[in-house]
């Protein structure tokens, strides 16, 4: 099956907001990154999320380029191609383009949409998040509006973020911000809510205390009650219908009843990008460490092939994410229940 269509997408979300369960959406910043993703999805019948932040799109251009737009449309393609070969859906996503990277990076992959439906095709990407929670609420929202009108005209839906997730990723660094800043509220939800309603299908990165990169447990102070109390300021001013498609940032080291308890207030989505680096990762260190003799040319000596060819440890690496995504998709509840073949 190749990636979503629009209305899929749509299925998708409506599916799990009814369900009770969550995407895992995984950081892609290569072909071994994303056959890991594809094989978990597929192997855990769960539909799921593949996105590509700026950053990863940078690399994934080639240093001598560096064009985070072009390599972000380089993964998206590869992803069209190979997600044909399984039997569940997969949706393409953007993740945290901040402010300055609007015209470099989200601007041509709208472009890139436009060019494909145009010639007949279906959409390079599903979603698209803007974060413009460095800006104020005002400003952000008014962003926010002018892109989710862009997107709605291509069929996108956008991701959008008030509040601050802490932390640092792809070197844009939140980790000085003031406590408050990490905590959404609910007359911030209300206000998105308020101002987005009716131009198009958005989901909504509501933080409550979510930071970036990997801590023991304990570290982050998480209040999934915050997400209850704004989907309630939300529905009490306009009913059931307007409950919003949560998304859950950094989730990294959280306690499994913390993000079950998520699920219950909203979650549709959860980004998984620090965990799955160190799961490829970790397979790689342990072949180097246990072939040091072959993938090195130690005094003069030749070493072995078999060790130091890339596709021998970097396999590894894809089944190591491969391991942890199926997990995200037990934890998450959305093992077993892809909709393929249903819509």
């Amino acid at each position: 099956m190749p990636v979503a269509t629009p209305a899929q997408y749509r299925a998708m979300l409506d599916a799990a907001q009814k369900g009770g369960y969550a995407y895992p959406a995984i950081n892609v910043t290569s072909l071994p990154t994303i056959n890991g993703a594809l094989k978990a999805f597929a192997e855990s019948k769960s539909d799921g999320i593949i996105q590509v932040s700026t950053g990863g799109g940078e690399f994934a251009s080639g240093t001598a380029v560096k064009d985070m737009a072009l390599g972000a449309i380089v993964l998206a393609e590869a992803v069209h191609i190979l997600a044909a070969k399984y039997d569940v859906l997969v949706a393409l996503h953007t993740d945290h383009c901040h402010p300055k990277n609007v015209e470099k990076f989200l601007k041509p992959l709208l472009a890139a949409t436009k060019a494909r439906r145009e010639a007949g095709k279906g959409n390079l990407f599903n979603s698209h998040m803007f974060d413009g929670s460095e800006l104020s609420l005002e400003d952000n929202i008014k962003t926010s509006t002018e892109l989710l009108k862009e997107c709605a005209a291509l069929d996108i839906i956008l991701e959008v973020e008030a509040g601050v997730v802490g932390g640092e990723e792809d070197g844009h660094d939140t980790s000085g911000v003031s406590n408050d800043k990490l905590y959404t509220t609910p007359e911030d939800m209300l206000a998105v809510y308020e101002a987005l309603n009716g131009l198009g299908r958005y989901m909504f990165a509501a933080t409550f205390g979510n930071v970036h990169g990997s801590y023991k447990p304990g570290a982050v102070k998480l209040k999934p009650t915050i997400l209850k109390d704004g989907q309630a300021a939300v529905t009490a001013k306009y009913g059931a219908a307007a409950e919003m498609d949560l998304v859950f940032h950094g989730g990294s080291g959280t306690p499994l009843e913390e993000i079950r308890e998520t699920l219950d207030y909203g979650v549709v989505k959860m980004n998984i990008d620090t965990d799955t680096q160190y799961a490829f990762t970790r397979p790689l260190v342990d072949h180097m460490f246990k072939n040091y003799a072959g993938v090195l040319k130690i005094d003069g000596e030749i070493g072995d092939k078999k060790a130091y060819d890339p596709r021998s440890y970097l396999k590894k690496g894809e089944q190591g994410l491969c391991d942890r995504m199926k997990e995200a998709c037990d934890d998450l509840r959305s093992t077993g229940q892809t909709i393929f073949g249903k819509v």
